[in-house]
């Protein structure tokens, strides 16, 4: 059942191009990591350009981010606790991403991109926090982009092999995880110590 709605839903999306790599990221019924690669297909196929596939990769990863961005901005705790499911959110994710939010300050909606289960729930305690929306644009562009990119290109690369994602992509999962947590650790170091010379 779910395997023949995602092929439905990738010829679909082929032939809305752009709009519906944009619309597939920012629905995210299925991973972005898939749909990114299924872009890169796209890419081979010579049906879209690597340069418009990662724009339209970044618009729709974005506008999923900021929404879930305004839902713990204005809708807050409690809304996401009743209704995050439905966003494939869980209450462990929530709880993870404002421990992650709390302990390494706003940094950290830029590194936690590159984290599993963090980086889809980050968004929400930068909301609620009311952490300033030009700030949390600036750093969720800038981690979805090389993001985007990397999966684009694997998926480009495997041609039509691109739904073999998941073996080829993990090691550089893994690489862009160990990054993210070194980039954190350092994050954290300089903020503290200059939260110190500031007390001094």
């Amino acid at each position: 059942m779910m395997k023949t709605f995602i092929v439905a839903a990738f010829a679909y999306l082929s032939k809305l191009g752009y709009i519906g790599i944009a619309s597939a990221l920012m629905i995210e019924v299925i991973p972005s990591e898939v749909v990114l690669s299924y872009a890169g297909f796209l890419v081979s196929q010579g049906k879209i350009t690597l340069i418009g596939a990662v724009i339209a990769g970044t618009i729709g990863g974005l506008i999923a981010q900021i929404f879930l961005y305004l839902l713990g901005s204005y809708g807050g705790r409690p809304l996401l606790l009743r209704y995050g499911k439905f966003l494939l959110i869980n209450p462990n994710h929530l709880k993870k991403s404002e421990v992650w939010f709390d302990n390494y300050g706003a940094g950290v909606v830029f590194f936690a991109r590159f984290i599993p289960v963090i980086r889809h729930a980050i968004s929400i305690p930068a909301g609620i926090t009311k952490m300033p929306l030009i700030r949390f644009t600036g750093y969720t562009i800038a981690a979805i982009i090389p993001w985007s990119f990397l999966f684009i290109y694997l998926g480009k690369t495997l041609g039509n092999n691109w739904h073999q994602i998941n073996q080829v992509s993990g090691s550089y999962v893994k690489v862009a995880l160990v990054f993210a947590v070194i980039a954190i650790g350092l994050y954290f170091t300089i903020k503290t110590v200059r939260q110190n010379k500031v007390k001094m």
